[in-house]
């Protein structure tokens, strides 16, 4: 058992990271502390420039590819669902409209939402936000794995 720094509560080893320079091989905070401060700092201006110049750079460009293939191969319905969505657009079959269907805004890309990924072109028209809400409440879509 360790005490966590930030919380002060006792909890066991596993609940904590290895970090080799600690006298006990332990991070003085536990996993659910070190995680909530991640999240916190994580939109500070600095440390989004830090990212999107990371992204920009021969080892940033490497891991967005890696990381796109990962999931590509972890999602082949929902990557598959999406390249219908895309050929259908681009083919004349299925019209983007300009406005989010959920709180009417007009942002510069609109994301296609699948509620059932059996249907693929049955989707909603939804900005960033508004997906990630619709997420956040509702899990992923229905046949999505």
């Amino acid at each position: 058992m360790k005490k966590c720094n930030q919380c002060k509560t006792k909890k066991p080893f596993e609940l904590f990271q290895k970090r080799k320079a600690s006298l006990d091989g332990l991070t003085a905070r536990c996993k659910q502390c070190l995680s909530s401060y991640d999240k916190e700092r994580a939109d500070l201006p600095h440390r989004v420039k830090a990212r999107l110049d990371y992204a920009k750079t021969e080892g940033g460009l490497k891991a967005g590819s890696k990381a796109k293939k990962a999931w590509f191969n972890r999602n082949p319905i929902k990557r598959g669902a999406t390249q219908i969505v895309a050929n259908a657009v681009r083919d004349g079959r299925l019209t983007k409209p300009d406005s989010c269907e959920d709180c009417g805004s007009t942002p510069t890309r609109l994301h296609g939402h699948h509620k059932d990924y059996a249907y693929p072109l049955v989707v909603n028209w939804l900005c960033p936000g508004c997906h990630n809400k619709w997420h956040k409440l509702n899990g992923e879509g229905l046949n999505g794995s």
